[in-house]
């Protein structure tokens, strides 16, 4: 399916305007087929399958094509350059943007090619150094996006970057300023937009699927929205800083309970927390990255947990249907939420993560990484910038 709402919902449904032209090439699509002589020969099919995917990689873009909507390797243009990372808690030093995801999508605000399926989109993954090559691109306007694994938040280059033929861009050194307000007080997790890093439970031994036995993609296995219930049968998960680890304690998916009638019911979650010193004339900062998010709604409390008004509401959000489809991220969201001086205390604090919605088994949420800052650093943008050079 190039166009559907199955994984996302209508976030990712392609909207044309009356009268509004539009065209885009798919394909051309190849399907390769192989055989063996015997069973003992299977994994050599697989082997030969992956260096034909290779060869077919380099190929591209085909020179076959006909189609003038089609162009050749020299009617596009070439992109590079390096990506950095400023992050005043981390180093006073730029940050090598290892690993980072670098693309070229139609311009609009930066995160906004998540959901864009109307025009081309051209990717690649920077090196440990930061330096990305993005080739072969097709002629036109873009903005230049990326998100570095490690890091909060969309990094997009402001500028209109026009790709002509023939072109060979060099953009230089861009750097991206994470949002970040104050110092790190505790974070659970890893910004990498995945919930992958936390803990996943066996499956029933009824649903068990032998193939993800022992497969360290553990999320891929049936039924695993239930097994919270069979590990919280009467109270939700707590999680206390500086004592649970988030690769055991923190439950992969905050998902419905089941209730022995077959109902279901919303879940609180609650992370406790020790300030030896509190602000009260200062905001603290709660970052909540979300890694999908299916017909579900975060609701944050503050040392309230029966507060009739919650401090930050989500509304509801995601079709992503992760939960559903055995899978560990969807559409990424990041919310920041301002916690008042006036609402913590020294010693203990508590934290509540709500999810009410519970009409299904599979709504819920799936925490890429939670972060509290301190009140603000002085000073300081925390846009992102870059220039060409």
């Amino acid at each position: 399916m190039f166009h559907s709402s199955h994984y996302a919902g209508k976030d990712l449904v392609l909207s044309i305007s009356p009268g509004e032209p539009w065209k885009k090439v798919f394909g051309p699509v190849f399907i390769y087929l192989n055989s063996a002589s015997n069973g003992e020969d299977a994994p050599f099919l697989w082997e030969d399958a992956k260096m034909q995917m290779m060869a077919e990689v380099q190929s591209w873009p085909y020179s076959f094509p006909v189609s003038e909507d089609f162009q050749k390797s020299e009617e596009r243009g070439n992109v590079c350059g390096r990506l950095l990372v400023k992050d005043r808690n981390i180093s006073d030093d730029y940050i090598l943007a290892s690993g980072a995801y670098v693309g070229l999508a139609p311009p609009g605000d930066a995160g906004s090619w998540q959901t864009e399926c109307k025009d081309y989109q051209f990717w690649t993954r920077a090196d440990e150094n930061g330096y990305f090559s993005i080739k072969s691109i097709c002629t036109g306007d873009y903005n230049l996006y990326a998100w570095v694994p490690g890091f909060l938040g969309d990094y997009r280059f402001d500028a209109i970057v026009n790709i002509i033929s023939g072109c060979d861009m060099d953009m230089g050194d861009l750097v991206y300023e994470p949002p970040r307000d104050g110092p790190t007080l505790w974070e659970i997790g890893i910004p990498d937009r995945s919930a992958a890093e936390f803990y996943i439970p066996d499956p029933d031994p009824k649903f068990m699927n032998n193939l993800y036995a022992n497969h360290p993609d553990r999320f891929r296995q049936y039924g695993l929205w239930d097994r919270y219930a069979d590990m919280y049968p009467d109270t939700d998960l707590v999680y206390t800083v500086g004592l649970s680890d988030y690769r055991k304690d923190w439950f992969f998916a905050q998902v419905v309970r089941r209730k022995d009638d077959g109902t279901h019911v919303g879940t609180t979650w609650q992370i406790k927390f020790k300030l030896d010193k509190v602000d009260r004339s200062c905001s603290y900062k709660l970052r909540v990255a979300i890694a999908s998010a299916t017909l579900a709604e975060l609701q944050v409390r503050v040392n309230d947990e029966k507060a009739r008004r919650p401090l930050f509401t989500s509304g509801l959000i995601g079709r992503d249907n992760s939960i559903a489809r055995h899978g560990i991220h969807g559409l990424y969201r990041l919310y920041n939420v301002n916690i008042p001086g006036a609402r913590v205390v020294e010693g203990e604090n508590t934290i509540f993560l709500a999810q009410p919605r519970c009409t299904s088994p599979f709504q819920g949420l799936m925490y890429d990484y939670i972060r509290l800052e301190g009140p603000p650093f002085s000073g300081s943008s925390n846009e992102a910038s870059g220039s060409f050079k």
